[in-house]
Protein backbone atom coordinates (compact mmCIF):
# COMPACT_ATOMS: atom_id res chain seq x y z
CA UNK A 1 0.00 0.00 0.00
CA UNK A 2 1.85 3.28 -0.89
CA UNK A 3 -0.25 5.88 0.25
CA UNK A 4 0.94 8.25 -2.71
CA UNK A 5 -1.58 9.53 -5.60
CA UNK A 6 -4.44 10.25 -3.07
CA UNK A 7 -8.68 9.96 -4.17
CA UNK A 8 -8.98 13.64 -4.64
CA UNK A 9 -11.43 14.50 -7.96
CA UNK A 10 -13.33 12.35 -9.97
CA UNK A 11 -12.57 8.86 -10.72
CA UNK A 12 -10.68 9.17 -14.53
CA UNK A 13 -12.51 7.61 -18.14
CA UNK A 14 -12.04 3.95 -18.46
CA UNK A 15 -8.74 3.72 -20.83
CA UNK A 16 -8.75 1.33 -24.44
CA UNK A 17 -9.56 -2.13 -23.60
CA UNK A 18 -6.82 -4.51 -23.76
CA UNK A 19 -7.07 -7.32 -26.63
CA UNK A 20 -5.40 -9.75 -24.34
CA UNK A 21 -7.01 -10.72 -20.59
CA UNK A 22 -4.95 -9.72 -17.49
CA UNK A 23 -5.29 -9.48 -13.85
CA UNK A 24 -4.59 -6.65 -11.43
CA UNK A 25 -2.09 -8.50 -9.10
CA UNK A 26 -2.70 -5.76 -6.17
CA UNK A 27 -5.34 -3.79 -5.33
CA UNK A 28 -7.27 -2.75 -1.99
CA UNK A 29 -11.62 -3.23 -2.71
CA UNK A 30 -12.11 -2.11 0.94
CA UNK A 31 -10.40 1.47 0.13
CA UNK A 32 -11.52 2.39 -3.04
CA UNK A 33 -14.80 1.74 -1.23
CA UNK A 34 -18.06 1.46 -3.22
CA UNK A 35 -19.30 -1.96 -4.83
CA UNK A 36 -17.23 -4.70 -5.50
CA UNK A 37 -19.12 -6.03 -8.34
CA UNK A 38 -18.96 -3.00 -9.85
CA UNK A 39 -15.21 -2.57 -9.68
CA UNK A 40 -14.64 -6.07 -11.05
CA UNK A 41 -17.27 -5.05 -14.20
CA UNK A 42 -15.33 -2.14 -15.01
CA UNK A 43 -12.04 -3.70 -14.71
CA UNK A 44 -13.77 -6.46 -17.10
CA UNK A 45 -14.94 -4.05 -19.69
CA UNK A 46 -11.07 -3.10 -20.01
CA UNK A 47 -9.53 -6.32 -20.10
CA UNK A 48 -8.66 -6.91 -16.85
CA UNK A 49 -10.84 -10.18 -15.75
CA UNK A 50 -9.48 -10.27 -12.44
CA UNK A 51 -8.36 -8.93 -9.33
CA UNK A 52 -6.49 -9.94 -6.18
CA UNK A 53 -7.03 -7.77 -3.33
CA UNK A 54 -5.02 -7.43 -0.09
CA UNK A 55 -5.30 -6.85 3.64
CA UNK A 56 -2.50 -4.36 5.92
CA UNK A 57 -3.82 -5.21 9.01
CA UNK A 58 -6.60 -8.48 11.02
CA UNK A 59 -9.73 -6.63 10.47
CA UNK A 60 -9.18 -5.55 6.38
CA UNK A 61 -7.42 -9.42 5.83
CA UNK A 62 -10.67 -10.95 7.03
CA UNK A 63 -12.85 -8.44 4.89
CA UNK A 64 -10.31 -9.54 1.39
CA UNK A 65 -11.04 -12.76 2.43
CA UNK A 66 -14.78 -12.92 2.78
CA UNK A 67 -15.02 -10.95 -0.50
CA UNK A 68 -13.01 -13.22 -2.44
CA UNK A 69 -15.02 -15.82 -1.09
CA UNK A 70 -18.33 -14.37 -2.51
CA UNK A 71 -16.91 -12.87 -5.88
CA UNK A 72 -15.62 -15.53 -8.58
CA UNK A 73 -13.30 -13.55 -10.21
CA UNK A 74 -11.38 -12.64 -7.17
CA UNK A 75 -8.65 -13.49 -4.73
CA UNK A 76 -7.77 -12.22 -1.56
CA UNK A 77 -4.10 -11.43 -0.27
CA UNK A 78 -3.70 -11.67 3.99
CA UNK A 79 -1.24 -10.08 6.25
CA UNK A 80 0.23 -7.18 8.28
CA UNK A 81 1.82 -4.17 6.50
CA UNK A 82 5.36 -3.49 7.61
CA UNK A 83 3.96 0.17 9.19
CA UNK A 84 1.44 -1.36 10.79
CA UNK A 85 3.77 -4.26 12.11
CA UNK A 86 6.59 -1.79 12.94
CA UNK A 87 4.45 -1.24 17.21
CA UNK A 88 4.79 -5.46 17.30
CA UNK A 89 1.97 -7.76 16.34
CA UNK A 90 0.82 -10.57 19.26
CA UNK A 91 0.92 -14.05 18.63
CA UNK A 92 -3.16 -14.28 18.21
CA UNK A 93 -2.88 -12.37 14.99
CA UNK A 94 -0.45 -14.27 13.30
CA UNK A 95 -2.27 -17.74 14.06
CA UNK A 96 -5.19 -15.68 12.72
CA UNK A 97 -3.29 -14.56 9.70
CA UNK A 98 -2.18 -18.19 9.16
CA UNK A 99 -5.67 -19.01 9.07
CA UNK A 100 -6.84 -16.90 7.11
CA UNK A 101 -3.89 -17.66 4.56
CA UNK A 102 -5.54 -21.17 4.26
CA UNK A 103 -8.57 -20.39 2.40
CA UNK A 104 -8.99 -21.28 -0.42
CA UNK A 105 -9.61 -17.97 -2.18
CA UNK A 106 -6.63 -16.78 -0.36
CA UNK A 107 -3.73 -16.87 -2.79
CA UNK A 108 -1.17 -14.83 -1.39
CA UNK A 109 0.30 -13.92 2.38
CA UNK A 110 0.61 -10.14 1.83
CA UNK A 111 1.52 -7.52 1.81
CA UNK A 112 4.45 -8.08 4.21
CA UNK A 113 7.59 -6.82 4.41
CA UNK A 114 9.94 -4.04 5.01
CA UNK A 115 8.92 -0.22 5.01
CA UNK A 116 11.79 2.12 6.22
CA UNK A 117 10.45 5.27 4.61
CA UNK A 118 7.72 6.08 7.54
CA UNK A 119 9.37 3.69 10.31
CA UNK A 120 11.97 5.35 12.87
CA UNK A 121 15.04 2.59 13.00
CA UNK A 122 14.23 1.64 16.23
CA UNK A 123 10.94 -0.18 15.02
CA UNK A 124 13.07 -1.98 12.24
CA UNK A 125 13.40 -4.92 13.84
CA UNK A 126 9.43 -5.54 14.71
CA UNK A 127 9.01 -5.33 11.02
CA UNK A 128 11.81 -7.66 10.16
CA UNK A 129 10.25 -10.26 12.93
CA UNK A 130 6.73 -10.03 11.39
CA UNK A 131 8.47 -10.53 7.79
CA UNK A 132 9.94 -13.56 9.12
CA UNK A 133 6.88 -15.04 10.52
CA UNK A 134 5.15 -14.15 7.44
CA UNK A 135 7.88 -16.01 5.14
CA UNK A 136 7.17 -18.90 7.14
CA UNK A 137 3.28 -18.79 7.18
CA UNK A 138 3.71 -18.36 3.63
CA UNK A 139 5.50 -21.99 3.31
CA UNK A 140 3.39 -23.60 5.71
CA UNK A 141 0.18 -22.48 3.81
CA UNK A 142 2.03 -23.00 -0.10
CA UNK A 143 0.93 -19.35 -0.73
CA UNK A 144 2.60 -16.78 -2.85
CA UNK A 145 4.64 -14.14 -0.76
CA UNK A 146 3.61 -10.48 -1.61
CA UNK A 147 6.12 -8.42 -0.25
CA UNK A 148 6.13 -4.80 0.46
CA UNK A 149 9.59 -3.17 0.48
CA UNK A 150 10.34 0.79 0.72
CA UNK A 151 13.77 1.64 1.05
CA UNK A 152 14.75 -1.52 2.49
CA UNK A 153 16.28 -3.72 -0.53
CA UNK A 154 19.00 -4.87 1.17
CA UNK A 155 17.23 -6.31 4.31
CA UNK A 156 14.33 -7.44 2.84
CA UNK A 157 16.83 -9.61 0.21
CA UNK A 158 18.54 -11.04 3.32
CA UNK A 159 15.79 -11.90 5.26
CA UNK A 160 14.62 -13.41 2.49
CA UNK A 161 17.96 -15.45 2.07
CA UNK A 162 18.19 -16.09 5.69
CA UNK A 163 14.51 -17.48 5.98
CA UNK A 164 14.13 -19.53 2.88
CA UNK A 165 12.19 -18.07 0.22
CA UNK A 166 9.11 -19.39 -0.46
CA UNK A 167 8.72 -21.05 -3.86
CA UNK A 168 6.48 -18.19 -5.31
CA UNK A 169 7.78 -14.30 -4.40
CA UNK A 170 5.90 -11.31 -5.98
CA UNK A 171 7.69 -7.58 -4.87
CA UNK A 172 4.51 -5.91 -5.33
CA UNK A 173 4.68 -2.32 -6.74
CA UNK A 174 8.47 -2.77 -7.36
CA UNK A 175 10.58 0.09 -6.23
CA UNK A 176 14.16 -0.63 -7.27
CA UNK A 177 16.27 -0.01 -10.07
CA UNK A 178 17.99 -1.93 -12.69
CA UNK A 179 20.09 -3.71 -10.73
CA UNK A 180 17.92 -4.88 -7.70
CA UNK A 181 16.28 -6.26 -10.98
CA UNK A 182 18.65 -8.29 -11.47
CA UNK A 183 19.32 -9.88 -8.43
CA UNK A 184 15.72 -10.67 -8.10
CA UNK A 185 15.82 -12.24 -11.78
CA UNK A 186 18.51 -14.53 -10.38
CA UNK A 187 16.64 -15.45 -7.59
CA UNK A 188 13.85 -16.46 -9.52
CA UNK A 189 11.30 -13.59 -7.78
CA UNK A 190 8.27 -11.92 -9.75
CA UNK A 191 8.58 -8.31 -10.44
CA UNK A 192 5.00 -6.51 -10.28
CA UNK A 193 4.67 -3.42 -11.76
CA UNK A 194 2.39 -0.43 -10.29
CA UNK A 195 0.91 3.02 -11.88
CA UNK A 196 4.12 4.78 -10.68
CA UNK A 197 5.91 3.32 -13.41
CA UNK A 198 4.37 5.57 -15.42
CA UNK A 199 5.40 8.47 -13.55
CA UNK A 200 7.83 11.45 -15.25
CA UNK A 201 10.43 10.89 -12.52
CA UNK A 202 10.05 7.02 -12.85
CA UNK A 203 12.82 6.34 -15.58
CA UNK A 204 15.06 4.41 -12.91
CA UNK A 205 11.61 2.01 -12.42
CA UNK A 206 11.16 1.89 -16.35
CA UNK A 207 14.78 1.27 -16.78
CA UNK A 208 14.27 -1.94 -14.15
CA UNK A 209 10.80 -3.28 -15.94
CA UNK A 210 12.93 -3.35 -19.29
CA UNK A 211 15.76 -5.80 -18.04
CA UNK A 212 13.02 -8.09 -16.14
CA UNK A 213 12.38 -10.86 -17.51
CA UNK A 214 8.99 -11.54 -19.76
CA UNK A 215 8.51 -14.58 -17.34
CA UNK A 216 9.05 -12.74 -13.97
CA UNK A 217 6.42 -9.88 -14.77
CA UNK A 218 3.40 -8.48 -13.34
CA UNK A 219 1.05 -5.42 -13.77
CA UNK A 220 -0.90 -3.87 -10.41
CA UNK A 221 -2.71 -0.68 -9.40
CA UNK A 222 -2.26 -0.88 -5.88
CA UNK A 223 -5.71 1.12 -6.08
CA UNK A 224 -6.66 3.76 -4.66
CA UNK A 225 -3.36 4.92 -4.79
CA UNK A 226 -0.83 4.77 -7.70
CA UNK A 227 -2.89 5.99 -10.10
CA UNK A 228 -1.06 6.04 -13.43
CA UNK A 229 -0.70 9.07 -15.80
CA UNK A 230 -2.24 11.07 -17.08
CA UNK A 231 -4.32 10.86 -14.14
CA UNK A 232 -2.06 10.74 -11.33
CA UNK A 233 -3.46 12.65 -8.07
CA UNK A 234 -7.27 11.10 -8.81
CA UNK A 235 -8.47 7.83 -7.31
CA UNK A 236 -6.76 4.38 -9.00
CA UNK A 237 -8.63 1.37 -9.67
CA UNK A 238 -8.29 -1.91 -11.53
CA UNK A 239 -9.49 -0.62 -14.63
CA UNK A 240 -7.00 1.41 -15.46
CA UNK A 241 -4.32 -1.30 -15.48
CA UNK A 242 -4.17 -0.72 -19.30
CA UNK A 243 -2.96 2.37 -19.00
CA UNK A 244 0.21 0.80 -17.08
CA UNK A 245 0.59 -2.06 -19.06
CA UNK A 246 0.94 -0.12 -22.38
CA UNK A 247 4.23 1.94 -20.48
CA UNK A 248 5.24 -1.08 -19.41
CA UNK A 249 5.32 -2.62 -22.92
CA UNK A 250 6.71 1.02 -24.55
CA UNK A 251 9.63 0.17 -21.87
CA UNK A 252 10.61 -2.48 -23.06
CA UNK A 253 10.08 -2.49 -26.54
CA UNK A 254 7.44 -5.04 -27.04
CA UNK A 255 4.15 -5.75 -28.41
CA UNK A 256 1.33 -5.08 -25.86
CA UNK A 257 -0.82 -8.72 -26.52
CA UNK A 258 2.40 -9.97 -26.41
CA UNK A 259 3.55 -8.29 -22.86
CA UNK A 260 -0.13 -9.55 -21.56
CA UNK A 261 -0.57 -12.75 -22.25
CA UNK A 262 3.02 -13.23 -20.58
CA UNK A 263 1.90 -11.37 -17.51
CA UNK A 264 -1.71 -13.59 -17.97
CA UNK A 265 0.69 -16.31 -17.69
CA UNK A 266 2.54 -15.54 -14.89
CA UNK A 267 -0.12 -14.22 -12.87
CA UNK A 268 -1.83 -17.70 -12.94
CA UNK A 269 1.52 -19.39 -12.02
CA UNK A 270 1.50 -16.94 -9.38
CA UNK A 271 -2.08 -17.25 -7.57
CA UNK A 272 -3.75 -20.54 -9.34
CA UNK A 273 -5.92 -21.22 -11.90
CA UNK A 274 -9.41 -19.25 -11.45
Amino acid sequence: MARDGGRRGDPPPEPPPLSVEVIDSHCHLDIMGGDVAVAVAAAQAVGVRRLVTVGVDLPTSRWQAQVAAGHPDVYAAVAIHPNEAASGVDEETFTEIAELAAAPKVRAVGETGLDYYRTPAERHTAQQDSFRRHIVIAKQTDRTLMIHDREAHEDTLRILAEEGAPERVVFHAFSGDEAMAKVCADAGYVMSFAGNVTFNNAQRLRDAAAVAPRDLLLVETDAPFLTPVPWRGRPNGPYLIPLTLRVLAAARGEDVDALASAIAATSERMFGPW
